[in-house]
């Protein structure tokens, strides 16, 4: 239970006037301690998190206990505040020996393990949690977060009703709800989940995911009434022959029923892309100013909504789906910036028939053959799991956008250090050039029994879309991993399905 604030501040006071008197060294240590530990919630409250890691690390040095594991949960929830995600691990897995079965403190050491891309070791924590605790309301809102992962959303919605029960004003439960409510077209739901989330945040909270809310709230309610992601056929399965163009998958669509035009099937992106000139041309209107995050310097970019009336793709027809306008546009880059479509961001299920040059979209796919299987995972982005090194797992984006397997600057930070000189590559994405792309040799990386030993990978920086998605991303894999298969991409399974060619 907390102090409040104001009372902190005569404790605190009156702990430095008594160490003025006689000496901090006379003071118990159990008193230092809390005085300490009250100091870095109230920095925590006010959302000065550095400055509360650093009050946190230096009371670890002299207290023990229960005092111990408050100090180590203070640093741990500090460094998720500030997407130090990497770190957090760490410290997760120290604070989870500290207190292997306090339900509070699981749940916290969860949430650290789903921030580091880990989602299945975040489930079961989660699920330890609710095995002490039946009722913790952190426990039920972190298995309803990983059950969306799985496209299972009434069950997710079911265990976010649960943990509602008992903590209706949590702010992160509403904001699930919305993902959740967006993730199944329901819009007008999604919106008013979402402004609930910034309501009952503090005053003065200002942070990416804040302004990203903000801006979600006006661009789905300006769908109102009308449904979204409307499917013309919903059950028919449509097959769409593609052209490989610089490594990406090309297909020809027409938008709200005028010419046609180039798409990259891009699934590293969120939603529809369209460049500014081609929403110009086709009549696409900005609705909201919103932030995405990519590969590149400028990491968060401040881009604009728009919905889009119509969208087809041979057979393929949606409407009433939203857009992302890349205006303004990117100068500098040795292309133009081209549109972009992703299947699984409208939670559609695809495969990618890399020998034939086909597409085949659908919600529901047959069941494939396949040469080798992985889970997969989608929260906002499709991951499925690898390791790197000497089995550090991570979660890779898959992105039929990209050309390399890469990993990121967190990832190459836990791996031993380079004997030979950095190699710079020229890496640009959605968010520019990334001036601190490098190559890495000697690389291990294992995707189950695919291994690709002493590989030279790309290092990018992914700190800005990592924490703006709320996970860390550990690489992204691309044309050079996924061209040499048939690649099945089934949401409805949960499954990345490979089929040598």
């Amino acid at each position: 239970m907390k102090i409040p604030a104001r009372c902190l501040l005569l404790v605190c006071g009156g702990a430095l006037a008594l160490q003025a008197i006689i000496g901090a060294q006379s003071i118990p240590v159990t008193v230092r301690g809390e005085t300490q530990i009250q100091l870095g919630n109230i920095l925590l409250e006010d959302q000065r998190y550095w400055e509360a890691i650093r009050v946190f690390e230096e009371t670890r040095q002299f207290v023990t206990g229960q005092q111990l594991v408050r100090a180590s949960a203070g640093v741990l929830e500090a460094l998720l505040s500030v997407a130090q995600f990497t770190r957090a691990q760490v410290e997760a897995e120290r604070l989870r020996v500290l207190a292997p079965e306090q339900p509070d403190i699981l749940a916290l050491v969860g949430d650290a393990l789903w921030a580091g891309g880990l989602f299945d070791e975040a489930e079961g924590v989660y699920r330890d949690v609710l095995a002490l605790e039946p009722s913790s309301g952190q426990g039920r809102h972190g298995l309803a977060k990983s059950l969306a992962t799985r496209q299972e959303y009434d069950e997710a919605l079911n265990w976010l009703g649960a943990a509602f029960e008992g903590s209706p004003s949590e702010p992160i439960f509403h904001h699930t709800l919305g993902h959740i409510y967006e993730r199944t077209h329901r819009f007008s739901e999604a919106a008013d989940a979402y402004q609930r989330y910034l309501d009952l945040l503090p005053p003065l909270t200002r942070n990416e995911k804040v302004d990203w809310a903000r801006a979600q709230v006006q661009f789905l309610r300006s769908f109102g009434e009308r449904p979204a992601v409307q499917l013309a056929s919903p059950n028919q399965l449509h097959t769409i022959p593609f052209r490989l163009v610089r490594d990406k998958v090309v297909v020809r669509g027409r938008i709200n029923g005028m010419d046609a035009v180039d798409f990259v099937v891009d699934t590293g992106a969120e939603q529809t892309v369209l460049s500014q000139p081609v929403a110009r041309q086709f009549g696409v209107q900005a609705i909201a100013t919103t932030l995405t995050a990519g590969v590149g310097e400028i990491g968060l970019r401040r881009l604009q909504s728009g919905r889009l009336e119509s969208l087809e793709f041979g057979s393929l027809g949606i409407s009433n789906l939203p857009a992302l306008i890349k205006s303004p546009p990117l100068g500098g880059l040795p292309t133009l910036e081209a549109e972009g479509f992703s299947p699984l961001a409208l939670g559609l299920s695809m495969i990618v028939d890399y020998g034939r040059r086909e597409l085949t979209i659908g919600k529901e796919l047959p069941e494939e053959p396949y040469d080798i299987g992985m889970p997969l995972r989608q929260h906002r982005l499709t991951v499925i799991r690898g390791t790197v090194g000497d089995e550090i797992p991570r979660s890779f984006v898959v992105d039929t956008g990209g050309e390399v397997i890469s990993i990121s600057l967190g990832t190459a930070l836990l791996l031993p250090p380079l004997t030979v000189r950095r190699v710079p590559v020229n890496v640009y994405g959605t968010s520019g050039w990334d001036e601190q792309a490098y190559l890495r040799p000697g690389t291990n990386l294992a995707f189950q029994q695919l291994l690709y030993p002493n590989y030279s990978v790309v290092v990018l920086n992914l700190h800005r879309p990592s924490a703006l998605l709320g996970f860390h991303i550990g690489g992204i894999i691309g044309h050079e991993f996924l061209s040499d298969y048939r690649v099945t991409l089934d949401l409805n399974r949960s499954m990345m399905k490979l089929l040598r060619l």
